[in-house]
């Protein structure tokens, strides 16, 4: 899995490795933080974060801006006589037809966008400066997490400004490497990633996973583990899969082909297969598909015995079921293990003859117990391991005999080792209080085991803890040119609303004046359970060294606190999360960090989504609005690729009278009044986004453009062969930072600090 976070910003925890869907009970970022797998297919593998829902990724994407004075001229952009009536009321829908994003029109349109967004930006002051600034911050060796697989052992290494990392192979620790495989050699301009999954038992084969351009769209090839050489199958349609390993074969989950655009057509009856090695996908085995509930997810994995297999099923982001099966059972069968889709359930392993799970039944904080595989859905000879505690269990892995659980404490990282059992807990020295780690995973007789750290100051480094010593070494902390020592991180807590207390995180410069003057650009995503934690951004650095404030706000709908906190800022209760962050920015202001004309406001995805509510909601709340890859059509959002996915997180426009209402009462698209004046808005989206669809932001654009009164601008800035924000090459993304930073600096008025 790949652990990054919500910005485009090589700036987290990357390892090029696997990129399985973890614990179900969050989306996407940060995709934002993913744990690592350690090389096997884990049920902590079974998580959606990044994976099924919006993802953290893409957030921070870049902005623009020019000469405020200036009046802007936009691309013309004609309008229809669409209407809907739902509920009784009718809804206009001019822009419908900017929905199809391959027809020539659109096309045309979408470039005649994409060069007024690049004459503006371009010609703004500073940015070249800015680039320059970003690629000597990016300019640093970086590795990633190694892996073992059998004796040998892989990482990914990056020189600093290859657009991918490259896969590197000692054949055992301390042997000399070699690239086992480059992704940088499979296109042109670096925008096919490549990464490996699991590895066969035997140690003889790996599966190659391909993204290209940005899209969510995989193809998986099975290599050779001696030779790096393809053995030639090509498995096609995978989306949102591992691959888990059981003798010959994996298992893994695939859709039938789209019908219409591979981008945008809805995607239906994904499906569990078994691939046996050497032969044509099209021989594989269906192992699960429900023909009669087109709308759901479906997962299949081995523990590291390879006796139990489980499948995981969801409807989207809000629960899951799970069933095991016994290999070596006289008759196998599916088992239930958890039913129904009210809570989130993983199975992390199979440890001395129970099952153990993570869950957040009875414990919305989560707890692990111990099931009886006889009886595995039978929760009284459930055993508590791990109990619930006051922190939120993040994650649990079995590693080298001891059980490491990641806990979230005020969304920082705290880390326990305890026996099998649960017992004999001990604290894991991490470098700092605050911060976030991924790792801690591996096989049950591994002797170590590797694990990241990074903080809003430390660029992301890897340990190595001996096992029996339980003692961490620095192995690797890459050299980035600034000075740590200058900034500072603190962490605060707000009153929203209606009284919740709130936490926000702020960085700056060492000796801030709280005059109300200082440019401050505000971020946070809340949704989808996803929890937003502390991490290394070069690109942030660039706009703290010119005297800006970085915050980053903890709202509800994410899942720092559990549950909970999560159910607080969903369906009919997303306006706390609208209200959390109204509070995070005037609390910046009453505290004197900033002014509202001094700030900039920013978020991807369900972010994206956040940005464009809190725009439309209060107009001046913000001078400089940068909503990326955002869900902005809020009535329409489930009709694209897996966006019935959000139905649990968001409701549904075609189904309740109380969905519809509340949801065109947020909907970012639908509350843009003529003759208002918005923010300096940069909209942003990828023309291979098929997680959110680039309509939501094609008809934002249209619709802010024609009716936001002044000359403040509003640019629509398309990436080309890019996607929702994973994988983009190391290029893509110093220009989208340079042009952020251009036009939050420019718009704040903010160039002479």
């Amino acid at each position: 899995m790949v652990w990054g976070q919500c910005e485009a910003d090589h700036n987290v925890i990357v390892t090029n490795f696997e990129f399985t869907p973890s614990n179900p009970r969050a989306d996407a970022k940060r995709g934002s933080r993913e744990a690592i797998d350690g090389g096997r297919c884990t049920f902590e593998a079974m998580k959606f974060k990044s994976l099924l829902a919006l993802g953290a990724a893409g957030a921070l994407f870049a902005s623009c801006g020019a000469d405020s004075t200036q009046t802007m001229t936009y691309p013309e952009t004609r309008t229809v006589d669409v209407v809907d009536t739902l509920w009784d009321t009718p809804v206009a829908d001019p822009y419908r037809w900017l929905e199809n994003d391959r027809d020539p029109e659109v096309m045309a349109w979408v470039a005649d966008q994409a060069e007024t967004a690049m004459s503006f930006l371009h010609a703004l002051p500073g940015r070249e400066e800015l680039r320059e600034r970003c690629e000597e911050l990016f300019n640093h060796p970086r590795v990633g997490i190694p892996r073992r697989i059998g004796e040998k052992v892989f990482l990914t290494r990056n020189n600093g400004l290859q657009n991918q990392s490259v896969i590197f192979v000692q054949d055992h620790e301390g042997a000399e490497e070699r690239v086992f495989l480059d992704p940088n050699t499979l296109s042109e301009d670096g925008t096919v990633t490549a990464s490996l999954s699991g590895a066969s038992p035997d140690g003889r084969y790996v599966v190659e996973v391909r993204n290209a351009a940005g899209s969510d769209w995989q193809e998986m090839r099975v290599l050779d583990l001696t030779t790096g050489e393809s053995t030639g199958e090509v498995l096609e349609w995978v989306k949102f899969s591992g691959a888990s390993w059981v003798n010959d074969g994996f298992y893994y989950s695939r859709y039938p082909a789209p019908e219409g655009s591979a981008f945008s057509a809805e995607n239906t009856f994904h499906s569990v297969y078994f691939h046996k090695v050497g032969t044509p996908q099209d021989q594989d085995e269906l192992v699960f598909r429900n023909d009669n509930e087109p709308n759901r997810y479906h997962f299949a994995g081995a523990t590291e015995d390879g006796r139990y297999i489980v499948l995981n099923t969801s409807t989207g982001t809000d629960g899951n079921a799970l069933h095991v099966m016994d290999r070596e059972a006289d008759n196998p069968a599916w088992l239930p293990l958890v039913e129904g889709f009210k809570h989130h359930s993983s199975l992390v392993e199979h440890v001395e003859g129970k099952l153990y799970v993570l869950t957040d039944i009875g414990a919305p904080r989560y707890r692990l117990v111990a099931a009886d595989p006889a009886s595995p859905s039978d929760q009284s000879l459930w055993q508590d391991v791990l109990p619930e505690s006051d922190d939120l269990l993040e994650s649990v892995s079995v590693v080298g005999g001891q059980l490491w659980a990641t806990y979230l404490h005020n969304a920082s990282h705290r880390v326990l080792r305890c026996d099998l059992d649960g017992s004999n807990p001990r604290v894991v020295a991490l470098p700092a209080d605050v911060g976030s780690v991924g790792g801690f995973g591996g096989k049950m007789d591994a002797e170590e085991l590797y694990y990241a750290f990074t903080s809003f100051t430390q660029p992301t480094s890897i340990y190595k803890l001996d096992i029996a010593s339980g003692t961490s070494t620095l192995w690797s902390q890459p050299e980035v040119a600034f000075d740590p020592s200058a900034f500072e991180a603190k962490q605060i807590w707000f009153p929203s609303k209606d009284g919740t207390q709130v936490p926000m995180f702020i960085v700056h410069q060492k000796g801030l004046a709280l005059d109300g003057t200082n440019p401050t650009l505000l971020y946070a995503y809340g949704g989808f359970n996803i929890s937003l934690t502390p991490s290394f951004s070069a690109s942030n650095i660039a706009f703290l060294e010119r005297g800006g404030v970085y915050a980053m706000a903890n709202l509800r709908g994410g899942g720092e606190f559990g549950e909970a906190w999560h159910k607080a800022g969903m369906l009919l209760d997303k306006q706390n999360v609208f209200d959390d962050f109204f509070a995070a920015g005037d609390h910046l202001v009453a505290e004197g960090y900033t002014s509202h004309d001094k700030l900039a406001i920013a978020g991807g995805s369900n972010g994206g989504l956040l940005v464009g509510a809190i725009m439309t909601q209060r107009p001046d709340f913000a001078r400089v609005a940068l909503p990326a890859v955002g869900v902005m059509d809020m009535l329409r959002y489930h009709k694209f690729t897996i966006g019935w996915g959000w139905i649990p997180e968001y409701g549904c426009a075609d189904s309740t009278k109380a969905d519809f209402e509340n949801l065109l009462g947020y909907s970012p698209v639908h509350n843009l009044n003529e003759g208002v004046t918005y923010p300096s808005t940069m909209v942003t989206t990828a023309d291979h986004d098929d997680r959110v669809v680039p309509a939501h932001s094609f008809k934002f654009a249209a619709r802010l453009q024609a009716v936001h009164k002044g000359d403040r601008p509003v640019i629509l800035r398309v990436e080309t062969n890019a996607g929702h924000g994973a994988g983009k090459p190391i290029g893509k993304i110093l220009d989208e930072q340079a042009d952020k930073w251009a036009f939050v600096l420019n718009e704040l008025d903010a160039w002479e600090l």
